[in-house]
């Protein structure tokens, strides 16, 4: 539409066309902004504007004595453009600058174009300069960085590129080495740990089941427990395997840990939602519940529907050998996962299913939180209950419903490095709070055991009997 005259206005698009002779041997100065668009840069013109260079190598091999140079910037947030499935970068400032000399196209230049992109100071982020928009034959369109080179700056960063297309820069969220493998050695020492005491929390619930006469409603919830804390002992395996056996075993040994370690995954969400479920039914829905083989058809549902989501993911070959890179794209860490070609599996099975959970879950907790406040305000529970014991109580249901798993989201994007320790340290260790909860909440004591979770849900049966 520019090319052939037309006066085109849409939101968030501005260009410039002028038109430019072969005897022009200085090259053309261009200067652009989000807001102002581009225009011909003035030499004495400050502020934060973009910078565009495009040298005389250009013009002088065109055929023409005299051609159009048309530059567009554009707001792809407003203009709905340039969006990918699998992109996992945020592009600056929302700006895309277009660049076209003549009708044909112009590539292996000897003297690059210089684009200067003005910002402030940037997070520890990777920027990769150059959209493909005019693929090769057989090959799909989507940021690339071939045959540019970034220069980052303070103020600013410099694109030199031997080709002309549309141009951005695109922050990827990175980490630098001695974080990465910082995080990775945390990670690989609290997995450890979290099997050990795994472990220790499965040996106590099976003594507590077996040695003590207990109501079936708490049964039920240690049948839960052990199931649950079965999956994290799955997950913690498969991921040790998966990091260790990465780059060395072949592809289809890295494709199998890789749906494993998803599958782990999968069953302790799953298994947290069956938490939640358990809670509503105890504490929302209060009468009737009895279900036939309840807790064999929760096994079913739990360790079942995973595998018939992993099986489909298998089938589309989304498993195989995914890497860690730092900031400067070196690989830091190799492990058996979902590929970087299928990452809207990763986002539809594990960010969207889990952010359903957790949305569900804690609505459950405000319930459960809001009634135990509510019998300890009106004197109905009473005992030898503690104050810590009942801030140990919320926090143990908290963490078990998933909040540590919900720090995810906080790594998307450009995190610090803090919020990724965090999220590292509270997942690779959550075995030893559920152990730390389950001792404090369960095992049988004298006087104290009206504390229990299940004496506030018992009594809030009888209430509700009463009161009907």
């Amino acid at each position: 539409l520019l090319q052939s005259g037309r006066h085109i206005r849409l939101p968030g698009l501005k260009a410039l066309r002028l038109n430019v002779s072969r005897a022009d041997t200085r090259g053309v100065l261009i200067a652009f902004s989000r807001t102002e668009g581009p225009s011909r840069l003035n030499t004495t013109e400050k502020g934060k504007v973009g910078k565009i260079h495009l040298p005389r190598e250009i013009f002088r091999s065109l055929s023409s004595q005299t051609v159009r140079v048309v530059v567009t910037v554009l707001n792809i947030q407003q203009l709905g453009m340039f969006e990918e499935i699998n992109q996992t970068g945020q592009v600056l400032d929302n700006t895309v600058v277009g660049i076209t000399v003549g009708e044909s196209s112009i590539s292996g230049l000897q003297e690059p174009v210089q684009l200067t992109f003005r910002h402030g100071e940037l997070p520890q982020v990777s920027a990769v300069p150059a959209l493909t928009a005019a693929p090769l034959a057989g090959q799909a369109g989507g940021w690339c960085s071939s045959g540019c080179v970034t220069q980052p700056g303070d103020k600013g960063t410099v694109c030199s590129c031997d080709h002309l297309t549309f141009f951005t820069l695109l922050l990827n969220p990175a980490l630098d080495v001695s974080t990465a493998r910082a995080l990775m050695a945390v990670a690989t020492t609290g997995c450890g740990v979290a099997m050990a005491f795994s472990i220790f929390t499965m040996a106590f619930c099976i003594f507590v089941r077996c040695r003590f006469r207990l109501e079936e409603t708490v049964r039920t919830n240690l049948g839960l427990h052990l199931n649950l804390v079965g999956s994290l002992l799955l997950l913690n395996l498969a991921f040790l395997l998966s990091t260790g056996l990465a780059g060395r075993a072949p592809p289809s040994t890295c494709r199998v840990l890789g749906g494993l370690t998803h599958y782990c995954l999968l069953c302790c969400f799953t298994w947290t939602a069956l938490e939640g479920c358990q809670l509503y039914l105890l504490f929302v829905k209060v009468l009737g519940t009895y279900i036939h083989h309840y807790l064999a058809k929760l096994c079913l549902l739990g360790w079942g529907f995973p595998a018939l989501v992993v099986g489909v993911a298998g089938a589309l070959g989304s498993y195989g050998e995914y890497s860690i890179q730092t900031m400067d794209q070196q690989a830091i860490a190799h492990l058996c996962w979902i590929t970087s070609e299928h990452l809207l599996v990763h986002y539809i099975t594990n960010c969207g299913y889990f952010g359903l959970i957790f949305l569900f879950n804690m609505a459950v907790f405000g319930v459960v939180t809001h009634k135990s406040c509510s019998l300890q305000d009106t004197g109905a529970v009473q005992g030898h209950r503690k104050p810590w014991k009942l801030a140990l109580v919320a926090a143990g249901l908290f963490c078990l419903l998933g909040a540590a798993w919900a720090m995810a989201f906080l790594t998307y994007g450009i995190s610090s490095a803090a919020v990724l320790y965090l999220f590292t340290v509270l997942n690779s260790l959550q075995g030893i709070f559920i152990f730390i909860w389950l001792v404090v909440l369960y095992y049988p004591k004298t006087k104290e055991s009206t504390g229990s979770l299940s004496y506030i849900i018992r009594h809030d049966k009888t209430t509700t009997a009463s009161q009907d």
